[in-house]
């Protein structure tokens, strides 16, 4: 690394991890590499059955299926390195590495945000425009919402990273578990008002854009579900997007308290849990939610067993 003025060219960074729990790290290397190893197998499992179960091939599993995909390698830049940190106490991580793991970080993460928007309006439409269903969701208008998705991941990738990684850094101890844009902006020399603005500013575009387009799926759901005539109606209605709410509240209720606030009210202990719940908790949630509560899921990872029983014998 090389001086120029207060600043400094680091030519790699060092990774802190939860230095506050090195007593437990082992126990948490454990724990989270069983995490890892089951999040991405159920994941991969319902790649597996979406794939294999023609009753599935709908515009739901559809994205379904790429949301376990997104989420398997949304997990998979994050955890193998945090499962080094918590072996090594401290590892270090390239320049290149660093900037590498961030913009991947913000691709898949940004991704799935517009994924849950696109399978919210996927519901708006099956409840309340059933009749046009087929028409609206057709297969290219689904490949356009999966593109798309990716797209805005990958603007909002380069911007940041590229951005960030531009400034000139008065430190080389990230304390975090990875190379994420608020503990690197804390090691930025001078005067960091102006990201801050463009990191809220895109995360208002990446991250409150689809949440709004959530909520006005939602309402037209919710609006034409109390006009169903029966209960019955209503609950089997209501019971195909709760799964959807639910992973909905998990991701957006934490990546929002992280990245919707300034650099002053960065707090390292708080933000690595809220890191850690949506990097590693959620993505292990949401193929246990949308595999236990969905009665077609389900009843199709019956039938792939059956079939791979029946193959053994």
């Amino acid at each position: 690394m090389s001086r120029q003025g207060n600043a400094t060219v680091f030519s790699e960074f060092v990774l802190v991890g939860f230095a506050e729990t090195q007593q437990f790290r082992l126990v948490i290397f454990v724990v989270l590499l069983c995490l890892y190893i089951v999040t991405l197998m159920t994941n991969m499992m319902i790649i597996l059955i979406v794939k294999s179960d023609p009753v599935l091939s709908t515009p739901m599993y559809f994205f379904l299926m790429h949301l376990a995909c997104l989420e398997a390698c949304y997990m998979s830049i994050i955890i193998p390195k945090l499962l080094e940190i918590l072996l090594m106490k401290t590892t270090i991580i390239s320049f290149q590495g660093c900037a590498i793991q961030m913009f991947l970080f913000l691709f898949f993460g940004v991704a799935e945000c517009f994924f849950l928007a696109a399978m919210a309006f996927d519901r708006y439409v099956a409840i309340c425009h059933p009749l046009r269903y087929t028409i609206i969701m057709s297969r290219n208008v689904c490949w356009t919402m999966v593109t798309g998705s990716y797209t805005c991941g990958t603007i909002v990738g380069l911007v940041h990273t590229t951005v960030t990684f531009r400034m000139p850094f008065c430190g080389m101890t990230v304390n975090h578990f990875f190379c994420e844009i608020q503990p690197l902006l804390e090691l930025v020399c001078g005067n960091t008002f102006l990201n801050e603005v463009q990191v809220i500013g895109v995360a208002l575009m990446a991250i409150m854009l689809p949440f709004l387009l959530i909520i006005l799926s939602y309402i037209g759901i919710i609006f034409t579900i109390t006009k169903m005539p029966t209960l019955e109606r209503r609950y089997k209605a209501f019971s195909t997007c709760s799964s959807h709410l639910i992973v909905v509240v998990l991701f957006y209720g934490t990546a929002s308290s992280m990245y919707l606030k300034p650099k002053s009210s960065y707090s390292p202990p708080v933000d690595k849990v809220l890191s850690f719940s949506y990097t590693v908790i959620t993505p292990l949630l949401n193929p246990v939610i949308y595999s236990l509560r969905n009665k077609e899921i389900q009843g199709a990872m019956r039938t792939l067993w059956k079939k791979m029983a029946l193959q053994k014998l």
